[in-house]
């Protein structure tokens, strides 16, 4: 499965889920650490939570599994991370705070009809 293919069930998992603001970053030609950013908001910690955990379910039926998750305990940033993709999901105030977008602004915002 290609990288494209695979942010794409991202997307889709947390759009399912009525992930706020969902930011698709081409990071392929700034960085070695993945090819794609997803990057979305939760209202809640409820949210939060059920955000990343419809991402996990998603990749677990396409037969894949995270090389590593954090964060579920306090669910103010959980990241899932799938190597060639890296879920990010936020609750507000810490997606203001961190601004992952601002950080990574070298990478290339994708739409997801562009996947």
């Amino acid at each position: 499965m290609t990288s494209k293919e695979l942010a794409k069930i991202a997307y889709n998992a947390l759009d399912d889920k009525k992930g706020v603001n969902i930011t698709i970053i081409d990071i392929s030609e700034i960085s070695i650490i993945a090819d794609y950013f997803i990057i979305a908001g939760g209202t809640n910690e409820n949210q939060v939570k059920a955000l990343a955990g419809n991402v996990e379910d998603e990749f677990a039926k396409a037969g894949l599994s995270p090389k590593h998750v954090e964060g579920y305990t306090n669910a103010n940033w959980i990241l899932i991370d799938y190597e060639d993709v890296i879920v990010h999901v936020f609750n507000e105030d810490d997606r203001l705070f961190y601004d992952l977008e601002r950080i990574w602004r070298d990478g290339k915002i994708v739409n997801v009809e562009e996947l």
